[in-house]
């Protein structure tokens, strides 16, 4: 019986020591504040984790795989496709969310 309870015990703390392996998702991130967009097109920190790094390094490399395929097609330049979806990206950031303009963090207004 002594076996059995340790085994759960030990099954439950696993767990629950795994959770922060799950990851944060951009959502998440974005609704906590950690996170928000630039008028670079990519995401960057506002309070810096090595979790929110993580998260943001993986996105923007999403990202910036996608600009460099839209601009090959449209036979345009990376910085034209970047600044597009800079603005797009902070037109449709919802009020209360960070997004940086090229002057700091501000929370976009209602």
């Amino acid at each position: 019986m002594k076996m059995k309870n340790l085994f759960v015990l030990c099954s439950a703390l696993l767990i629950f020591a795994a959770q922060p392996c799950f990851g944060l998702d951009l959502k998440e991130a974005k609704g906590k504040g950690l996170v928000g967009e630039t008028i670079t097109g990519y995401l960057a920190p506002v309070k810096k984790t090595s979790e929110v790094e993580k998260l943001v390094a993986e996105i923007n490399a999403r990202r910036k795989a996608m600009y460099k395929k839209i601009a090959a097609r449209n036979k345009t330049s990376l910085a034209a496709v970047e600044k597009l979806a800079g603005k797009k990206a902070i037109e449709k950031t919802p009020p209360d969310q960070f997004i940086n303009l090229g002057k700091g963090w501000i929370k976009k207004k209602k």
